[in-house]
């Protein structure tokens, strides 16, 4: 590998170890808003899009397990990167988005990449009800949803929230941004919607 990883070289990570198809679509729409904040933040595109690409590519393989903290996400997958020659930056950012690891989102990637990571999730959910999908969508109702915590019950709204406020980023401003990042791919996310 060179010293900088390549999309390519990230997909085809993500397609090697990673068969869900809405698995990889989240891998696809995570990176999509890390290039949207890094355009924003006037930071690395490449850098930042590989990073959002790459950061659940073992999931799949080792989802996370009480009894072998060792083998899971995504230690494993930090292991692997650091075996291939992967730089640090990236390494810190993988491990600082599951705040289970321990490791704290010491740079703007980091913080970046947390922010985004379940908010795609959602934004995806929310599009998925929807008969336009992710077409007219708006953060009125994403806000919407999120106050209901019957509607994607597995999402720490508090552990998100707390995310976004790390970025600095207004809270409709991040949706919206989120949307956008997103809309851009719909078709690759399979959000187009059926109308």
């Amino acid at each position: 590998m060179t010293d900088r990883p390549t999309r390519d070289e990230a997909l085809g990570l993500v397609h090697e170890y990673t068969e869900n198809e809405n698995l990889r679509r989240h891998m696809y729409a995570v990176e999509a808003a890390m290039r949207a904040y890094a355009r924003r933040f006037g930071e690395d595109e490449e850098l930042w899009g590989v990073t959002g690409l790459i950061h659940d590519f073992d999931y799949e393989r080792w989802p996370n397990d009480a009894h072998a903290p060792d083998e899971e996400h995504p230690s494993t997958g930090v292991a692997i990167l650091r075996e291939r020659g992967w730089p640090d930056e990236i390494l810190h950012a993988v491990m600082a988005h599951a705040d289970y690891t321990g490791v704290e989102p010491e740079t703007r990637m980091a913080v970046a990449l947390r922010a985004v990571d379940e908010l795609t999730g959602f934004v995806t959910a929310c599009a998925l009800v929807r008969p336009t999908g992710i077409s007219d969508l708006k953060p009125k109702s994403v806000k919407k949803k999120l106050k209901d915590k019957r509607f994607a019950a597995a999402i720490d709204r508090e552990e998100m929230a707390a995310c976004w406020d790390a970025l600095g980023v207004d809270h409709t401003e991040h949706i919206q941004a989120v949307i956008d990042a997103m809309r851009g791919i719909s078709d690759e996310l399979g959000l187009g919607g059926s109308a």
